[in-house]
């Protein structure tokens, strides 16, 4: 009975990582397919990124149920609790993501009845395709437990950091150069910082891995670059 109530479990719990999973592709999708849009000034690719949003947050709540409803008709033990309460964690923090990936395409639209300020979609383009990168290895490195994987991804979030800080430092001589690129700028900025804080989120759900693998978060206090903005992490 004992093997059959585990093995039970252990079905219940891979179905809904793969929901996990599920998720995590449309999120990366979201990522790229918004910063494309934003290069292509391509209002209906951001307007389906908007709509995609809405299954997204459905995926959500129906990773939450089934493992609410995994942990209260299996009653495991505590390592397979642990286990059952990271899919809630990790759907979250996708969650999230997804969030962001619409602001940036609710942007674009407004954008894209602007003149455009030069490099600046490419270089978000290349920052998105950074955090895409990371959350899809942070996905990988949780489907294998691999906490080395894990470990690379919370590493390579500096890199988003200054990514992300050059790419402030580039609004801000538009900026002072011609008050007229103001409004824009500050569009492009909020997208910056969407796109870092998805890496934030990435890196979250790495961490989550290695607490997983190991037992505990890592000692070490996460590596980060410090902002050039005050605006507070997110």
């Amino acid at each position: 009975m004992t093997n059959h109530i585990a093995s039970a479990f252990d079905r219940d719990l891979e179905a809904v990582q793969a929901l996990v999973v599920k998720m995590g592709g449309m999120v990366e999708a979201a990522i790229l397919d918004a910063a494309q849009a934003l290069e292509a000034r391509d209002e209906d690719l951001a307007d389906q990124v908007r709509k995609r949003d809405k299954a997204i947050d459905r995926l959500e709540e129906q990773i939450n149920e089934e493992a609410a409803r995994l942990i209260a008709l299996r009653a495991p033990t505590a390592g397979d609790l642990r286990l059952a309460l990271s899919v809630i964690k990790i759907a979250a923090s996708l969650e999230r993501v997804g969030d962001y990936a619409k602001n940036m395409a609710k942007r674009t639209n407004v954008l894209a009845q602007m003149p455009a300020i030069t490099g600046s979609a490419g270089a978000i383009r290349r920052m998105a395709k950074a955090v895409e990168r990371m959350l899809n290895d942070a996905i990988d490195s949780y489907i294998h437990r691999d906490i080395s994987l894990a470990a690379d991804v919370r590493a390579r979030d500096v890199e988003v950091d200054q990514m992300y800080n050059a790419l402030f430092r580039e609004f801000l001589t538009y900026m002072l150069e011609d008050p007229r690129h103001i409004t824009a700028c500050m569009h492009l900025h909020f997208i910056a910082k969407n796109i870092e804080r998805m890496g934030d989120h990435a890196t979250s759900i790495a961490e989550q891995v290695i607490y997983l693998v190991s037992g505990s978060l890592p000692d070490e206090a996460r590596p980060k670059t410090e902002s050039v903005t005050t605006e507070g992490k997110g």
